[in-house]
């Protein structure tokens, strides 16, 4: 997967098939229209983009809430990571700002997705807005199709197990510690990707190793407090292991990790953790009991990861 940093850096693209969006979560609803992109790619000897931006334009358009009020399901990283196993061919991410938020959809459409991409075919998600004010839709595109040659098609809304996916929704499954449901909506499991740090804090003998996964993105939203069963993956190494997830007024958020056996090479660089589903609630540090429920905890994990 190719990474562009512009416009004019990614002139050139073979008949591209494009969509635009952020695309938090690269969830099932996402993954339908990269599924077409890529078809249409392979139909028109063409290459599949995704136009996105960084930084979120809720973080340029309204900074002195977004701190607050944004919660992102991945990281950038992240996004990238999953966009390339999802087998898209082109990324660009546009730097957002204030003066870009000014341009309408049509000058979109005509300046960029024409003027710079001359895109085949441009893809929109079901109820996806775009330009000044979010005043594009499908509508738009449809309509300016022939006025600047190109297709134009609409992905229906998803559903799974009758139920419309939406990244509100992941969310707040994430956000309650129903990972379970989370993963069904995403079609993948839920992810967080970092660098393992020693655990500074000191531990009561009988305690597990711990080491500290330091977050990325300040807006990524954690799974509620709790003891979570992961897959681990660093590099071509796999195994698993026991995420503690700590939410504490007037302190940063904590993601602790205890990896069950091959703990070195599992410890190196960049970790991705794969969550399966939350094994139990907090664990207070202080408590006698601690090292014994961790110990059940990991039981448990060993039996449901293999």
């Amino acid at each position: 997967m190719k990474i562009f940093r512009s416009f004019e850096e990614a002139k050139g693209i073979s008949n591209p098939v494009v969509t635009t969006g952020s695309f938090d979560g690269v969830h099932i609803g996402h993954k339908t229209i990269l599924n077409r992109l890529k078809m249409l790619a392979g139909k028109y000897n063409g290459e599949s983009v995704l136009i996105t931006f960084d930084p979120h334009p809720r973080k340029v358009l309204y900074p002195d809430t977004a701190g607050r009020d944004l919660k992102l399901i991945n990281s950038q990283e992240e996004k990238l990571e999953l966009l390339r196993k999802a087998g898209l061919d082109n990324v660009i991410i546009i730097e957002f700002t204030k003066s870009f938020s000014q341009i309408t959809s049509e000058e979109f459409v005509r300046d960029y997705l024409k003027g710079f991409l001359n895109a085949r075919v441009i893809v929109a998600g079901f109820n996806h807005h775009f330009g000044f004010n979010k005043e594009g839709d499908y509508r738009h595109l449809w309509n300016w199709r022939e006025k600047y040659d190109f297709e134009a098609e609409e992905i229906p809304e998803q559903e799974v197990q009758h139920e419309t996916v939406s990244s509100t929704k992941i969310r707040k499954a994430i956000s309650e510690g129903y990972i379970q449901r989370a993963n069904a909506y995403l079609d993948h499991y839920y992810i967080i990707m970092g660098r393992v740090e020693d655990y500074s804090l000191q531990l009561p003998e009988g305690f597990p190793s711990l080491n500290k996964i330091p977050l990325t993105e300040e807006c990524k939203i954690l799974p509620a407090t709790g003891v979570y069963a992961v897959s681990v993956v660093s590099g071509t190494e796999h195994g698993k292991g026991m995420a503690i997830i700590n939410h504490t007024p007037g302190k940063p958020d904590e993601v602790l990790l205890n990896v069950f056996g091959n703990e070195e090479k599992l410890k190196r660089d960049t970790v991705t953790l794969l969550f399966h589903k939350m094994i139990r609630g907090s664990v207070d540090f202080s408590d006698k009991k601690a090292p014994y429920q961790l110990g059940m905890a990991r039981a448990e994990i060993e039996d449901l990861i293999y």
